[in-house]
C-alpha cells in the first residue's frame, strides 16, 4: 500500500491531504470563496497569491492530522494540469521541493483524474470499467473508465461547462457567488416546470441528428436570459424560484439523459459522478432514478469530496504509485490538458517499481 501526500492548487483552493491506498488519513482544504465573491469570479492573480500563502500551514496540518512523520510518506503529488497556471505553479513547486528535500517520488497528477479518484475514497473497493460523468465549473465530460491512467472521452460540452452556466445563471438571478450552492437552496422551493427550457443538443453536421453524448449550455444560458428579461417588463418582482428551478432541472435532465445512453451504449455497469455539480441534489434524484429503471449503478461522492480538494489527488497518485508511474523532476504544469494523455505524465523511463532515484 502507497501512502502519498498530495498539493491541489488547481484554482481556487489550497489543499493538502495524506492518503494510504484508498484510506484517507487527512484532508485539509483552505477555501478562497470569500477573496473571489466581491468579483464574482475567480481573479487568477488573488489565487496564486492566497496559495502562497495557505500552502506551507496547510501542509503542516495535514501531516500533523495524519499522525506520519515524512518517513513513513512513499511520494508526494501535486496537481498539474489542467487549471491556473500561476496556482499550479505554487503547488508543483512545493511538492518537487518536498520531494527532493526528503529523498521521496514525485508524481504529477492530472486534475480530472483526480476527481475520477473521488469516487474511490468512499467506494474502494472500485474497479474498471466504468462511466465517470465528470461536471465543474471548467469541465462537463463523460469518460470511459478503462484503467488507471487510461481513459476514453465519449463526450464533453461543446461551449459553456455545466458550473459555469450555474454561476452565470446565479449571477443573472441575482443569487451571488458560487452560483451552485445558491441555486440548488433556492430551487427547493420553485417549481422545476414552471417554465419549459432548451436542453441544448449539439447537431451533428455530416449525417444529420445530435450527438448522443455532447452537451452545450450557452444556448439554455441565453433562454434564461431572455425569459428573464421578458418577465421584467411584465413585472418588478421576478419569480426566482421557479427559474432557478427550472434552469436546475433542466441542467439535470440533460446531463442524466446523456450519461444514461452512454452507459448503456457502451456496456458500462455503473456511473461515478466526480467534480463540483456532483453535489447538486437535483442531478443526484435524476441520475439515481433514472440508473435504477435501467439497472445501472451510481456512485456520488461525500459532498467534501465533490469539490477541489488533495484527498482525490492523493488517491490518484497512490494507485500510480502502485503500479510504479512516476514523473519526473522537471515536469512543468499546464492550463489545459486532456484526460487521455494522463501517462505522458509518467515517462515510460519512469514506470518502474523499482526505488525512486
Amino acid at each position: 500500500m502507497a501512502t502519498v501526500l498530495a498539493i491541489e492548487t488547481s484554482c481556487d483552493e489550497t489543499a493538502v491531504a495524506v492518503v494510504r491506498d484508498r484510506t484517507l488519513l487527512s484532508n485539509v482544504v483552505a477555501s478562497q470563496i470569500d477573496l473571489h465573491r466581491q468579483y464574482g469570479g475567480v481573479v487568477p492573480e488573488l489565487a496564486s497569491r492566497q496559495h502562497l500563502e495557505a500552502v506551507n500551514p496547510c501542509l503542516a496540518t495535514a501531516l500533523a492530522e495524519s499522525g506520519l512523520g515524512w518517513a513513513e510518506i512513499d511520494a508526494i503529488a501535486a496537481t498539474c494540469a489542467p487549471g491556473l497556471v500561476g496556482a499550479l505553479l505554487v503547488g508543483i513547486t512545493a511538492a518537487k521541493t518536498l520531494a527532493l528535500l526528503h529523498g521521496k517520488p514525485f508524481l504529477g497528477v492530472h486534475h480530472l483524474e483526480g476527481h475520477l479518484y473521488a469516487t474511490y475514497l468512499s467506494q474502494p473497493e472500485l474497479e474498471p470499467p466504468f462511466l465517470c460523468l465528470l461536471v465543474s465549473g471548467g469541465h462537463t465530460s463523460l469518460i470511459q473508465v478503462n484503467a488507471c491512467g487510461y481513459y476514453t472521452q465519449r463526450g464533453s460540452t461543446r461551449d459553456d461547462a455545466a458550473g459555469e452556466a450555474f454561476d452565470k445563471v446565479a449571477r443573472l438571478l441575482g443569487l451571488g457567488y458560487p452560483g451552485g450552492p445558491a441555486i440548488d437552496r433556492i430551487a427547493k422551493t420553485g417549481n422545476p416546470h414552471a417554465y419549459p427550457l432548451p436542453e441544448g443538443r449539439v447537431s451533428l453536421p455530416n449525417n444529420g441528428g445530435f450527438h448522443p453524448y455532447d452537451s452545450s449550455f450557452s444556448g439554455l444560458k441565453t433562454a434564461v436570459l431572455r425569459l428573464v428579461q421578458r418577465l421584467q417588463a411584465e413585472s418588478d418582482q421576478l419569480p426566482i424560484a421557479d427559474l432557478a428551478a427550472s434552469f436546475q432541472y433542466t441542467v439535470a435532465k440533460a446531463l442524466t439523459k446523456r450519461a444514461i445512453a452512454c452507459a448503456l451504449d457502451h456496456h458500462l455497469p455503473f456511473i461515478a459522478v466526480g467534480g463540483g455539480v456532483a453535489a447538486n441534489s437535483e442531478l443526484r434524484s435524476q441520475l439515481t432514478t433514472a440508473a435504477q429503471t435501467h439497472s445501472l449503478g451510481v456512485y456520488f461522492p461525500p459532498l467534501k469530496f465533490c469539490t477541489d480538494n488533495a484527498a482525490m489527488i492523493a488517491c490518484a497518485a497512490a494507485e500510480h504509485v502502485r503500479l510504479g508511474h512516476y514523473s519526473p523532476l522537471n515536469l512543468g504544469v499546464q492550463s489545459r490538458c486532456n484526460i487521455t494523455q494522463v501517462m505522458d505524465l509518467y515517462p515510460s523511463e519512469l514506470r518502474r517499481s523499482a526505488e525512486y532515484s
